[in-house]
C-alpha cells in the first residue's frame, strides 16, 4: 500500500521506479477499504472510503461503516458501502484517503455531521468548524438557501452542486421533498438546463462518448470507476424534451433521469451510469456558440452512426453482462423505433419516450375509468402527434384492449386516430407514411386539421404528444366538452412551455353554460353537474357549472381555482414508472423487457390510486408516496418476468414488495469508526 502524503493519491500514471500495474485478482475488504480506481481509469474520489495506513501501522483497527436503519429498510442490501465481491484491480491503486481528501468524496463526504469521533479517528480536526449539526438541520438549512433563489436554474444548479459534495445528503433532500424538488432536477427545469448547459457546465457527470471514440469505446467505459452497473440512461440528444437537437448538452436528461432511478426507485448511485452520445449537432446556434462543449460538426447518420451505436451497444454488454439495463432517452424518432427494434430481442432494453410514456399514460386512463366509467374499448382516442411518444402509447392502449376484449389487435387499432403535421391519418396517405404511423391509418376522408378531428371523430379522449405548445384552443376543448360529460384531456409534451395547454385552460373552456336550462327548470327540478356527476339545481344555490375537463399533463401546473371550486391538475410523469419499472428488472435480473412487462406498471400505478384521490379529480396518486408506489410497481414487473421466464434470481421472494423495499438505496449518513 502507498502513500505520498496524507493529503493526495498516487494517480496510476505516475507509477516511480519498478512498480508494475500488473493486475491481478484479489478480494476487497469488508466496508473499509476499497479500490481507488477499479478497472482503469483516475481516480476521480467515487470509490473510495477510508483506509487509514497510519493506524494500521500503529497496530489500530481498520475505520469501519456501522450501518443504519431506517424506516424499516434493509441497509446495503446491493453493497452500497462494502465491497466484498472479487474485482480485478491494481494492487498500488488502494492508497490512503486522508481527510482532506474524505471531505471532496461525495459518496460518503458528511460535512458538518462528522461527530467528535469521526473527526479524531480520520484527520478531520481543523478541517472543519467546531460545530457538529444533524442530517436533517443540513436538510434544512439546504431548502432555506433554495427558496431564496427566483429562477429555477439557480435553484437547479445548486442541486447539481451538492451532488457532486454529499450525494447521500441531496438524495435525502430530494426523497423528502420530492413534489417540491421534482421540477427542478427533472422537468421543466432540466430542459432549461440543457439548452444552457454549456454555460452551466462545471463537473463532468457520466460518460461522453464521441465519434473520436469509434473503435475504443470499451476502454471508455473501462475509465468508468464503477464496475457494477445495473442502470445506463442514454441519449444522442437529438430530441431533447419538445426542444429540439441539443446535441451533447443533452447530458442533462441522463444525468436528471438516473437521479430519480435512485431518489423514487431506490437503485443506487453507484450503480447508475449517464452517457451521452455525440455525433454532432445541426443546431447551428450551438455549433456557433463558443461555450458549446461538444462535437462541431453536423450530426452523423446512416452507417455512421449506426456502427457506432453497435460498438457502444456490444461494449456495453461486454463490460457490464446480460443483465444491465439501456434505457434509450430522447432519441428522434427514426432512430429511436430502429434501436429499440434492433436491440429488444438481444439487449435489456427500455425506451422511455416510447414505453415508459405509454405506461403512465394508460395508468392515468385506467384510474379515469372510475370517473367516467366504462371499459377501455368503449372510449375513442385522438392523438395530436405521431411520434415515438404518442404511437408508443396508442400501441399500448390497443394492446390492452385486445387483452381485455380477446379481439384482434388490428381491430383495437382501429378505436385509435392521430393527428400529424398535415392532418388526420388515414388510409389515402397510406404510402407517404413512416413505418410507425401506417398501422394508425384508417379508413376516413381527409381531415386537414385537429379542430376538425375532433369534431369528425367525437373521441372521448384527447391526447397531446406534439411538442407543440398551445395547440388545444379553447374551439378545441369546447368541442371535447360538446359531445362528452368529461371530457379527458390529456397534455402530455414538456416542458411546461410546450404542453398543449394549460390546466387552467382546460378546466375553463370544458365548463358548459346552464342559463338556458336553468330558465326551463322547475324549483324541484335538477340539473346535472356535468364536473362530479351529482345533481344540482342553480335556483336551489347550489353548486353549478363548472370545468368539466379530466385533465392531466407532462409537466407540473399548479392547482387551479375556479368557479369557487379548487382543481388539482394530475401530471402524467414517466417519473412515476421508469424508476420503479427499473427496480423490478434488477430484482427479478430480467434478461428482456415484455411488452406484458409494462401494463403491470400501469395497473399497478393505477391501483395506487385512491378514492380520495379521484374526489379530487385526480388520476395520479401524489408524489408524496412515490417510493411506495415504485416498490408496487417493481412487484409487479418482477413478477411478470418470473411469469414469462425471464428473471434470473432464483427463487422468487415469496413477497416482491417487501424485497423491493428491502432493495432500496437509503442515504441516510452511515458512522465511521
Amino acid at each position: 500500500m502507498l502513500s505520498l502524503n496524507r493529503s493526495g493519491f498516487l494517480r496510476c500514471d505516475e507509477k516511480p521506479g519498478l512498480l508494475v500495474s500488473q493486475r491481478r485478482r484479489m478480494p476487497l475488504a469488508p466496508a473499509g477499504v476499497r479500490c481507488a480506481a477499479r478497472g482503469g481509469g483516475e481516480l476521480n474520489g467515487r470509490g473510495i472510503t477510508v483506509d487509514n495506513t497510519v493506524k494500521e501501522l500503529r497496530g489500530e483497527a481498520e475505520p469501519v461503516l456501522e450501518p443504519k436503519s431506517a424506516g424499516g429498510v434493509v441497509e446495503d442490501a446491493h453493497g452500497e458501502d462494502g465491497d466484498v465481491e472479487e474485482q480485478f484491480i491494481m494492487p498500488w491503486t488502494v492508497s490512503v484517503a486522508s481527510g482532506y481528501s474524505l471531505l471532496r468524496n461525495p459518496q460518503h463526504n458528511k460535512g458538518l455531521a462528522f461527530n467528535e469521533k469521526e473527526r479524531d479517528a480520520h484527520y478531520l480536526r481543523g478541517l472543519l468548524p467546531p460545530a457538529c449539526v444533524t442530517q436533517e438541520l443540513q436538510e434544512k438549512k439546504i431548502m432555506h438557501n433554495l427558496r431564496q433563489y427566483q429562477v429555477p436554474l439557480q435553484r437547479y444548479v445548486s442541486m447539481m452542486d451538492l451532488q457532486e459534495r454529499n450525494e447521500k445528503l441531496f438524495y435525502k433532500l430530494l426523497i423528502d421533498h420530492v413534489e417540491e424538488l421534482l421540477p427542478i432536477v427533472y422537468t421543466p427545469t432540466v430542459g432549461e438546463a440543457c439548452q444552457k448547459y454549456g454555460s452551466i457546465f462545471g463537473h463532468p457527470q457520466g460518460l461522453y462518448i464521441s465519434l473520436n471514440e469509434r473503435g475504443k469505446i470499451l476502454e471508455v467505459l473501462r475509465n468508468w470507476p464503477e464496475r457494477n452497473i445495473q442502470v445506463i440512461v442514454v441519449t444522442d440528444g437529438e430530441r431533447i424534451l419538445g426542444l429540439g437537437d441539443l446535441g451533447c448538452q443533452g447530458m442533462g436528461i441522463p444525468v436528471g433521469k438516473l437521479a430519480l432511478y435512485t431518489a423514487l426507485g431506490g437503485l443506487r448511485p453507484s450503480a447508475c451510469l449517464p452517457v451521452t452520445i455525440d455525433v454532432g449537432t445541426n443546431n447551428e446556434q450551438l455549433l456557433k456558440d463558443e461555450f458549446y462543449i461538444g462535437l462541431r460538426r453536423r450530426r452523423a447518420t446512416g452507417q455512421e452512426y449506426a456502427e457506432l451505436m453497435h460498438e457502444f451497444m456490444t461494449a456495453v454488454k461486454q463490460r457490464y453482462g446480460e443483465k444491465v439495463l439501456i434505457q434509450f432517452e430522447d432519441f428522434a424518432n427514426h432512430n429511436a423505433f430502429e434501436l429499440l427494434a434492433k436491440y429488444r430481442k438481444t439487449h435489456l432494453v427500455f425506451n422511455d419516450d416510447i414505453q415508459g410514456t405509454a405506461s403512465v399514460v394508460l395508468a392515468g386512463l385506467f384510474a379515469a375509468l372510475n370517473i367516467v366509467g366504462g371499459t377501455l374499448a368503449e372510449h375513442s382516442f385522438l392523438f395530436l402527434g405521431a411520434g415515438e411518444a404518442g404511437t408508443g402509447i396508442a400501441e399500448l392502449i390497443a394492446r390492452e384492449m385486445s387483452k381485455q376484449t380477446k379481439a384482434p389487435l388490428e381491430e383495437t387499432r382501429k378505436k385509435i386516430w392521430m393527428v400529424d403535421s398535415k392532418g388526420l391519418i388515414v388510409s389515402s396517405r397510406k404510402e407517404s407514411l413512416q413505418h410507425f404511423k401506417k398501422p394508425w391509418a384508417h379508413d376516413h376522408e381527409p381531415v386537414g386539421n385537429l379542430l376538425d378531428a375532433v369534431k369528425a371523430i367525437k373521441p372521448t379522449v384527447l391526447i397531446g404528444s406534439s411538442g407543440v405548445g398551445r395547440t388545444f384552443t379553447k374551439e378545441v376543448v369546447e368541442a371535447m366538452a360538446t359531445f362528452n360529460e368529461k371530457p379527458i384531456i390529456l397534455a402530455l409534451s414538456n416542458p411546461t412551455t410546450q404542453s398543449e395547454c394549460s390546466a387552467e385552460e382546460a378546466y375553463t373552456w370544458s365548463k358548459v353554460n346552464l342559463v338556458i336550462l336553468v330558465a326551463t327548470c322547475p324549483i324541484s327540478a335538477v340539473i346535472r353537474d356535468f364536473s362530479w356527476g351529482s345533481i344540482f339545481c342553480l335556483k336551489t344555490g347550489l353548486p353549478h357549472s363548472q370545468g368539466r375537463a379530466i385533465f392531466a399533463s407532462g409537466s407540473p401546473f399548479d392547482p387551479v381555482e375556479y368557479d369557487e371550486k379548487i382543481f388539482v391538475p394530475g401530471q402524467a410523469n414517466n417519473a412515476y414508472i421508469f424508476p420503479g419499472f427499473g427496480l423490478g428488472l434488477v430484482i427479478s435480473g430480467a434478461t428482456r423487457v415484455h411488452d406484458d412487462m409494462l401494463l403491470a406498471a400501469s395497473e399497478a400505478l393505477a391501483q395506487q390510486v385512491t378514492q380520495e384521490n379521484l374526489d379530487k379529480g385526480l388520476i395520479y396518486p401524489p408524489f408524496s408516496n412515490i417510493r411506495k408506489i415504485s416498490a408496487h410497481i417493481a412487484a409487479n414487473v418482477a413478477a411478470k418476468a418470473y411469469e414469462l421466464g425471464l428473471a434470473s434470481r432464483l427463487p422468487c421472494p415469496k413477497d416482491l414488495v417487501k424485497y423491493a423495499e428491502s432493495c432500496m438505496y437509503n442515504p441516510v449518513y452511515r458512522s465511521y469508526r
